[in-house]
């Protein structure tokens, strides 16, 4: 009743972990710089080969002298999970055979000693294990997808077997047992079409007991080979490759270099456009800057092109007219206008300290005024002060008197803007303020014609 609940147990793990492997069938797998790409990574196969009690790891002791090589047989269910690593569920199944059977030890040798009369062949009920596989050759450079691939493996696994052991013409038929094995291997597949792969591989399986082969009297554990070769096939789309053929590394070295070309074309035509786009650009600015008409103004800005040559033209080209000539009137003042202006200043005379012109001013300055009107003379009026008070205020007396003569004589019908009225205080005296002649000099307002 055990043993049955063992195997129910065994046979259920391993449909779990295969129905968990199924359900994501296809899966895209990122494995370019550039991109998602989907691959084939699921895959069956099926083999056959030699089982054997012998294998690389055999020394002295064993259980039997001599191996007796038998059929065996299998398949596998692989689920690849990276390029280089997938995960594998397998079955073995087959016998195992040996002859003359290890009995001890020579007492004075040490040498072991064989019955030569016995055998054992021991029967693989069935046998399941979970392995992961390394593919070792998936990383060319130059192929993407490998045609040669070495792996290695190695997993867990259990099984039921069960030996019969001959010693002469007795026959020692034992019951199955179940018990847990180690299975490590190494291999390569070939591959021959898209998604089709020989698979070659030597398989050494390490048994948890010693009586695998029927025989402990040396107290270790068994273990047992199977060479063998077989076929793999990639399920999904024949269109994807198949994940455990392809090297990312290669992939990347081909995507780059299609990029690197790529980008070299875009340089090129962008280096091209440049040229171009400079040619015209010079091209247009030897048209626009250019001087078609020679008048010095830039084929942009001229416009008026085709003047003729020698023209006089402005800054946007076109024909400059002569300005009119400016005809000045020469102006002569004579010594009886002086006079008439000189006997104005004499008569001239302002109220104490005021601006304020007295009428005995009158006559002598309308004579000014018309001479103003009939030989249209343009005059400076500028008025002086002596040093008495502050210099604010005789600043703006003088000012003041020369404001009131140009308002007498404007309203006389002279033109005011020919008439300037300018004040300088006491900053201009013509004789000294020590005095009050001096001072009376000081106090004057000038006429000056032009």
């Amino acid at each position: 009743m055990k043993s049955n609940i063992t195997k129910a147990a065994m046979v259920v793990a391993l449909l779990g972990v295969s129905s968990q492997l199924f359900a994501q069938d296809t899966t895209p797998e990122t494995t370019g710089r550039f991109g998602k790409k989907e691959f084939r990574t699921w895959s069956i196969g099926g083999h056959a080969g030699v089982l054997s009690s012998n294998t690389i790891f055999n020394g002295q002791n064993r259980d039997y002298q001599a191996a007796k090589e038998s059929l065996g047989y299998g398949g596998y269910i692989k689920k690849q999970i990276l390029p280089a690593l997938g995960l594998q569920a397998d079955f073995l199944a087959g016998k195992v055979k040996g002859l003359r059977g290890f009995t001890g030890n020579d007492l004075l040798t040490g040498a072991p000693l064989y019955n030569t009369n016995s055998s054992f062949e021991t029967k693989l009920e069935w046998s399941a294990a979970l392995t992961a596989v390394y593919n070792l050759a998936n990383i060319s450079i130059n192929r993407e997808n490998a045609v040669l691939i070495p792996y290695v493996k190695a997993g867990a696994g259990y099984m039921s077997s069960g030996a019969d052991v001959t010693t002469g013409s007795v026959v020692d038929k034992q019951s199955y047992r179940e018990g847990y094995f180690i299975p490590v291997g190494a291999g390569f597949k070939l591959g021959i079409a898209k998604g089709i792969n020989l698979d070659f591989g030597y398989d050494v399986n390490f048994v948890k007991t010693g009586k695998f082969d029927g025989n402990a009297v040396n107290g270790r554990f068994d273990k047992f080979s199977y060479g063998h070769a077989g076929l793999e096939f990639a399920l999904g789309s024949k269109e994807k490759p198949q994940l455990q053929n392809y090297s990312s590394l290669a992939n990347l070295r081909n995507q780059s270099a299609e990029e690197s070309a790529e980008l070299r074309r875009a340089l090129s035509t962008a280096e091209q456009n440049a040229k171009r786009d400079k040619e015209a650009m010079e091209a247009k600015y030897a048209q626009e800057m250019g001087d078609d008409d020679g008048d010095g103004v830039a084929n942009k800005f001229d416009k008026c092109p085709g003047t003729p040559s020698g023209t006089i033209v402005d800054g946007s080209g076109c024909t400059l007219k002569a300005a009119p000539a400016i005809i000045r009137e020469k102006i002569i003042v004579t010594e009886a206008d002086k006079k008439v202006v000189s006997e104005a200043i004499r008569d001239l005379e302002f109220d104490l300290g005021k601006a304020t012109i007295r009428a005995k001013s009158y006559p002598t300055l309308n004579r000014v005024a018309a001479l103003l009107v009939e030989k249209n003379f343009s005059l400076k009026l500028a008025g002086h002060t002596d040093n008495t008070g502050s210099m604010a205020l005789n600043l703006r007396l003088s000012k003041d008197r020369a404001e009131s003569i140009k308002a007498y004589l404007v309203s006389q019908g002279a033109n005011a803007s020919r008439i300037e009225a300018t004040g300088y205080g006491p900053n201009q005296p013509i004789a000294t303020n020590k005095t009050a002649a001096g001072r009376q000099k000081n106090r004057r307002v000038e006429f000056s014609l032009f």
